[in-house]
């Protein structure tokens, strides 16, 4: 009987030495640090994937002890795939195949790298994007009378880096039918000594764009490839755009049905009658790469082309106060529309005018706390006393802090320093609902959502100027910086389910740079080392 005893007692220690049978996975990644980036903001040393999903998170000790599959160890830090939250990723892929005039330091630039890309191209307008006058050193008045010397018998139309002002020569004006007697309601065409100027903004800009030929179906499949990698590239891997028709929505989404396009693409569509039947009919297009359950609108213009409404004339413009690009009437008709079909209102809003009367507007549709996520995107000048309405009625502000290290050379030329305590005040937007979703709005700004972390934590340009940061008090936490590109963003999105975080159940989408970020001021200089989505390398 002792015998027995002890036998059955050697085979229960047995059994108990050899534990639970491991758990197959398709694939184990180990590093110094993965950041889940979960609402506890967990740091940790291993996942575990297996098809395409995380299955698990831990120390190495416990996800090799619990799980059975390839291991890889890597060098570097893993994070959740970056998200950008505004961006124009459909705009960017077309300007890759346009004038790129981002970083032109004088007119003179400007009329070389066109006449250079002219030398290279067969289409019968020349048109590109990036200018930006406020960092050239030579003032004054910006006119086509160079443009038009050069290009006398071709359209040529280049946009400034916002988006929302262009230089047109004089064939391109003619052919579009502006003259000094043409007006256009939310816009301006510039007039000095009674000729045009050749610089449009915001609506008068669609007179020309409206009859630039479109590019051909090859040309925007091409293009967009080659933006999916730059993101790739950039460690990417869920882009927004603020903007798209229902042809390029769909477009995008046969695409990535095929397996040609892989990026996640989260759309605002524009607000034409065409997108509204289409969603109206068929509700948002809902799956794991691509989401369109919103509407883009736009209340003002942008900041440095003085077309953000501000609630008091310019600094530097003492009779103008900006301009409403779509007007509060025709916008309450719009958010009507959407509200109807349960989307997401997403305004452009720039002004503190602008801010304001589209926060209370939204007000009026969404009566309290709710989480139907309307958003305003920029809230670039948001007077103090208005900010409480986003955490009345839970409005979203969707911020990008490279535009403050950007703008911050001039803007107080603009606002005067009497509002700039309300401008580019990301740390104050972010305790009012205590999440904030962050953007580049590339290709106004760099698409690198490094720039992006180190533009919201140290307030710096990548000089490192100014010295001690720009207005400091509104600097975000290296965790707050790293949550906007992640989970927050994600959530700004309603994508939250599926990614921004490296929970259990979510897709593996992730990003390995090859120094830790978090802790390390001058981290511009650190390599994305791979892009991954559903756990393979892009």
């Amino acid at each position: 009987m002792k015998k027995l005893f002890y036998f059955l007692t050697l085979v229960i220690v047995f059994m108990s030495s050899c534990g639970e049978p491991k758990i197959a996975v398709d694939q184990i990644l180990i590093a110094d640090k993965i950041y889940i980036c979960n609402e506890q903001f967990d740091v940790t040393e291993a996942i575990a994937i297996t098809d395409g999903k995380i299955v698990d998170f831990g120390t190495a000790k416990e996800i090799k002890s619990k799980y059975a599959g390839k291991i890889e160890e890597v060098d570097g830090t893993i994070y959740p795939g970056f998200i950008d939250a505004h961006s124009h990723f459909y705009g960017y892929s077309l300007t890759l195949h346009k004038v790129n005039l981002i970083n032109v330091s004088s007119l003179d630039e400007l009329i070389d790298r066109t006449i250079a890309f002219a030398k290279t191209s067969n289409e019968a307008w020349i048109t590109g994007r990036g200018w930006d006058q406020t960092t050239w050193e030579e003032k004054g008045t910006l006119t086509n009378n160079l443009l038009n010397a050069y290009f006398p018998n071709t359209p040529v139309f280049l946009k400034r880096v916002d988006g929302h002002a262009g230089l047109a020569n004089a064939k391109a004006l003619e052919l579009a039918g502006i003259s000094v007697n043409t007006n256009v309601a939310g816009g301006t065409i510039e007039i000095q000594n009674g000729r045009l100027t050749g610089i449009l903004t915001d609506n008068a800009m669609n007179l020309i764009d409206n009859i630039v030929p479109a590019p051909s179906r090859s040309s925007e499949i091409k293009a967009l490839l080659m933006g999916q990698q730059a993101c790739f590239n950039a460690g990417l891997t869920t882009v927004t755009d603020a903007g798209l028709d229902l042809g390029t929505i769909l477009l995008i989404d046969s695409l990535q049905k095929t397996g040609d396009l892989t990026i996640r693409v989260y759309a605002m569509a524009n607000p034409t009658d065409e997108n509204f039947e289409y969603f109206k009919k068929n509700g948002p297009i809902a799956n794991d790469k691509l989401q369109v359950s919103s509407f883009k609108l736009y209340a003002d213009g942008s900041l440095g082309s003085r077309g953000a409404k501000l609630k008091q004339p310019y600094c530097d413009h003492a009779d103008h106060s900006g301009v409403w690009v779509t007007e509060p009437n025709e916008l309450v008709k719009l958010y009507q529309q959407v509200y109807d079909i349960h989307f997401q209102a997403n305004t452009h809003c720039i002004g503190d005018s602008a801010n304001k009367r589209v926060l209370e507007i939204y007000g009026n549709f969404l009566k309290g706390k709710n989480d139907k996520r309307w958003r305003i995107e920029h809230a670039q000048v948001v007077s103090p006393e208005d900010r409480t309405l986003f955490s009345k009625y839970s409005i979203i502000p969707s911020v990008q802090p490279t535009h403050a290290t950007s703008d911050m050379r001039w803007a107080d030329k603009r606002l005067c320093n009497t509002r700039m305590n309300g401008a580019y005040a990301y740390k104050s937007l972010l305790k009012l609902n205590g999440w904030m979703p962050l953007g580049t709005d590339f290709p106004v700004e760099d698409i690198s959502p490094l720039k992006t972390f180190f533009a919201a934590v140290y307030r710096q340009d990548t000089k490192n100027q100014p010295m001690g940061g720009f207005q400091m008090e509104e600097a975000l936490s290296p965790k707050e910086a790293l949550l906007g590109m992640t989970l927050w963003a994600a959530r700004g999105n309603t994508m939250e389910q599926k990614i921004g975080s490296l929970e259990k159940g979510k897709l593996a989408d992730f990003v390995i740079l090859a120094e830790d970020i978090y802790p390390e001021k001058y981290m511009l200089k650190t390599k994305v080392t791979g892009t991954y989505l559903e756990g393979v390398k892009k």
